[in-house]
């Protein structure tokens, strides 16, 4: 496996225990974590956990499956970075409610997904060396 998609993965189970975490203290004392909580949580267990674990293992399994190299590694280093650049930005603006840097972590975030995406269509559109007929 690619150093990259461990470090996804790696990535996404601390973004869920983070998240989880999080929760747990906002149960224990609201007034504990400053920011807008529930979004900074809603978003580190979609976007960190579920997502990260999706791109490391989509980046991994997807071209596999049907016999296909990845189209790109630069594109998918590039979304690696944008992914975890964009989610710490998000949190940060949430913290210190700052739309801005709110906005542009979410923009990273969307920029990140459609690398994702382009990559994975441009990775399995053509036949694979696989397919028989």
């Amino acid at each position: 496996m690619h150093r990259r998609n461990r470090l996804y993965v790696t990535i996404g189970l601390v973004y869920g225990l983070l998240g989880g975490l999080l929760m747990l203290m906002r149960l224990i004392d609201p007034q504990l974590v400053p920011g807008n909580v529930l979004r900074i949580h809603g978003h580190m267990m979609m976007l960190g956990f579920v997502l990260m674990i999706i791109y490391g293992v989509g980046l991994h399994v997807i071209p596999r499956f049907g016999g296909y190299p990845l189209r790109s590694e630069r594109v998918a280093m590039v979304q690696f970075w944008l992914a975890n650049a964009g989610l710490p930005l998000m949190v940060a603006g949430w913290v210190i409610y700052d739309n801005w840097l709110t906005a542009l972590g979410g923009a990273l975030t969307v920029a990140a997904m459609a690398l994702f995406g382009i990559n994975m269509l441009l990775t399995v559109r053509w036949r694979s060396p696989l397919d028989r007929s």
